[in-house]
C-alpha cells in the first residue's frame, strides 16, 4: 500500500465488463512526508474520494479482492480516504 493524492478521473465508455459502474481516478504517488513522488496511476475507487485527497492506495492482487472479484483487471484500488499522517 501506499499513500497518494487524487489529481484527476478517467471517463471510459468503452471498457472491461467487471470494470461498468466503477470509478476510475488518476492518483499521485506521495512519500509519508506527503512530497509529490513523480509518478501517476490509475486506481478503481471503493471509498468515495474526491480530487484533491490524500488516499490509501491497495496494489497487486488484494486489489481485486476489495470488490470481491478476483478475476477483475484491477491492479490499484482506493481503500481509504487519509485525515492525517503522523511521521517520527
Amino acid at each position: 500500500m501506499y499513500l497518494g493524492r487524487v489529481i484527476g478521473t478517467v471517463v471510459s465508455t468503452s471498457k472491461n465488463q467487471d470494470l461498468v459502474g466503477m470509478k476510475l481516478l488518476i492518483v499521485e504517488k506521495l512519500t509519508e512526508r506527503l512530497e509529490r513522488e513523480g509518478s501517476t496511476e490509475i486506481a478503481v475507487d471503493s471509498v468515495g474520494a474526491g480530487t484533491g485527497e490524500i488516499v490509501i492506495v491497495s496494489q497487486g492482487s488484494s486489489a481485486r479482492y476489495v470488490f470481491k472479484n478476483p478475476t477483475a483487471p484491477i491492479d490499484k484500488a482506493i481503500v481509504g480516504i487519509v485525515d492525517t499522517v503522523e511521521v517520527g
